[in-house]
C-alpha cells in the first residue's frame, strides 16, 4: 500500500468519525449555549433543548450530504440515525418535550441490537451489510462473532440510556453521550480487534476499524 493510499484511508476514517459524531457535538454545544446558567428555569431549559434540537437536525442532514459527497455513499446506519434524528427531533420541537430526543438513542440501540442478534440466530452476519468493507479480510466466522458481540453491546447501551434518562436531568444526561457512551463505544471497538485479527482482519482493516464506531 502506498503512502498516498494510507493518507486517503486515514482521512476517510476521520471523516467517518466526524460524520457520525459531529451532529451530536453540535447539539451539545448549542444546548450549552442556550441553556440558562445557575437557574432552574424550566422554560429556559425547554428553549435550550428546542434550539439544540434544531441545530442537531440541521447538522445531521449536513453530515448525510457530506458522507454522500466526500465518501460517495451513505451507510444504512447513518440513514436510520438521520431519519430518527429528524423524526424524534421534530416531535421535540413541535411538542416542546425533551423526551423524544432522549428516547431516540434507545430506539436505535434496540433496533440494531435485536436485528443483529436475530440475524446471528439465523446464521446471517447483518453487521457486514452495515459496515460493508470496513473490516477487510475478515472471514465469515469473524463477521458472525462481531455481529453477535455488537448485538449484545447495543442492548446494553439501550438499557444504560434508559437508566440514565430516568435518573438524570437533561443536561447531565446529554453530557453522558460524550463522556460515557462515546468512550464505551471506543473501548468496546478496541476490545474486538484481537478477535478480528484471529479471523483474518489485515492491518489495513484494523486501521479502518478504529474509525468505524457506530454512533452513540
Amino acid at each position: 500500500m502506498t503512502k498516498e493510499t494510507d493518507t486517503k484511508k486515514t482521512k476517510s476514517g476521520w471523516l467517518n468519525l466526524l460524520v457520525d459524531y459531529g451532529p451530536l457535538l453540535v447539539f451539545f454545544l448549542a444546548y450549552r449555549h442556550y441553556s440558562p446558567e445557575g437557574t432552574s428555569d424550566a422554560v429556559g431549559e425547554v428553549f435550550a433543548v428546542v434550539r439544540g434540537t434544531i441545530a442537531f437536525i440541521v447538522a445531521a442532514i449536513i453530515a448525510l450530504a457530506v458522507s454522500k459527497w466526500r465518501l460517495g455513499k451513505v451507510s444504512p446506519m447513518l440513514w436510520l440515525s438521520t431519519a430518527l434524528i429528524v423524526g424524534f427531533g421534530s416531535l421535540t420541537i413541535f411538542l416542546h418535550d425533551p423526551f423524544y430526543v432522549q428516547i431516540k438513542p434507545t430506539v436505535i440501540y434496540l433496533f440494531f441490537g435485536v436485528a443483529l442478534l436475530v440475524g446471528y440466530w439465523k446464521g446471517k452476519a447483518l453487521l457486514k451489510m452495515l459496515l460493508e468493507a470496513a473490516f477487510e479480510g475478515l472471514n465469515d466466522a469473524g463477521w458472525m462473532k462481531l455481529s453477535r458481540n455488537w448485538g449484545f453491546f447495543f442492548l446494553f447501551l439501550a438499557a444504560l440510556n434508559e437508566t440514565l434518562r430516568m435518573t438524570l436531568e437533561f443536561g447531565p444526561w446529554l453530557a453522558t453521550k460524550l463522556w460515557v457512551f462515546m468512550p464505551l463505544s471506543f473501548l468496546f471497538t478496541f476490545s474486538q480487534i484481537p478477535m478480528l485479527l484471529r479471523h483474518g482482519l489485515d492491518g489495513q482493516g484494523e486501521e479502518e476499524a478504529e474509525h468505524r464506531i457506530p454512533p452513540a
